[in-house]
């Protein structure tokens, strides 16, 4: 399932991407989130057998829980429409989950692309699997291009959050990961393309405000008590730091202010977790 939005030429690169897979899929759906090009003649011509959706823009999020509630299978492989998957990405998906029954998400290693090169990973960035919601508290470590998850994920922690305008895919994997193990293919199966202008990232200015809504929701939502809870309060505690000195520097004392009491809220709430 892929969501786009004004990337004709990059789309028909990750839909290529997609027919080269050694293990077909059930289908192949694009989401256009309100383009303006010429997204749906390049589908339509280019890529005839993929069900094209259209829905006026109302961001990625929108865009992939229309592409995930209209998915005929039960298992859901994300693409970003600017990366692009290896040949064996599916099927070495599939394989690893054939021995591991209990497990509903899979994701990948990766190869970066920054501004046409590749480029190492910090080991920020590192993968892995298993129980991983502690690496998941700093920032995300899982691609949505990399992803293969069942339809019941959805059902029980709830779709992408449509009013989060970037790090949706942090807070979705929050979610998840709090309750369930992942699994993790070691040997890199998409690549992530970086660089260019239209980019989450590069929209939006202190991406930790939006993990900082994501860490509340998780940490109220009654699904993490105990050492958990605490982790993620005292993450949350760090992050208001950060931007309170941000916002100080920049003149907002109000809002320098109102960062500064949720750090000491959620420090004294690590405390007490």
């Amino acid at each position: 399932m892929i969501p786009t939005h004004n990337r004709g030429d990059l789309l028909c690169r990750a839909l290529t991407s997609v027919q080269a897979q050694t293990l077909e899929p059930l289908e192949t759906i694009v989401v256009d989130d309100g383009s303006t090009d010429e997204t749906r003649q390049r589908v339509e011509n280019r890529f005839p057998a993929c069900r094209y959706l259209f829905q006026e823009n109302s961001g990625v999020s929108s865009a992939r829980n229309l592409g995930i509630t209209s998915a005929r299978g039960d298992w859901i492989a994300l693409l970003d429409s600017d990366d692009e998957w290896l040949p064996g990405k599916l099927s070495s998906q599939v394989r690893l989950l054939n021995g591991m029954s209990d497990y509903r998400l899979c994701h990948t290693e990766e190869i970066w692309v920054r501004d046409g090169k590749r480029v190492n990973a910090m080991k920020k960035h590192a993968k892995s699997g298993g129980w991983i919601f502690d690496r998941c508290l700093p920032l995300c470590v899982i691609s949505p291009s990399s992803v293969l998850i069942h339809r019941s994920l959805f059902y029980e922690t709830g779709l992408f959050d449509e009013s989060l305008p970037a790090c949706e895919d942090y807070d979705l994997w929050l979610r998840i990961c709090a309750r369930n193990p992942v699994a993790f293919v070691e040997t890199p199966q998409i690549v992530k393309y970086g660089g260019h202008d239209d980019q989450l990232s590069r929209q939006y200015w202190g991406m930790d405000r939006f993990r900082i809504k994501a860490l509340e929701k998780i940490i109220h939502s009654g699904a993490i008590n105990g050492q958990e809870r605490a982790a993620a309060a005292s993450m949350l505690s760090k992050k208001a730091g950060i931007l309170a000195q941000g916002a100080a520097k920049r003149g907002k004392e109000e809002e320098a202010r109102q960062y500064l009491l949720q750090q000491n809220d959620y420090s004294r709430l690590a405390e007490t977790s």
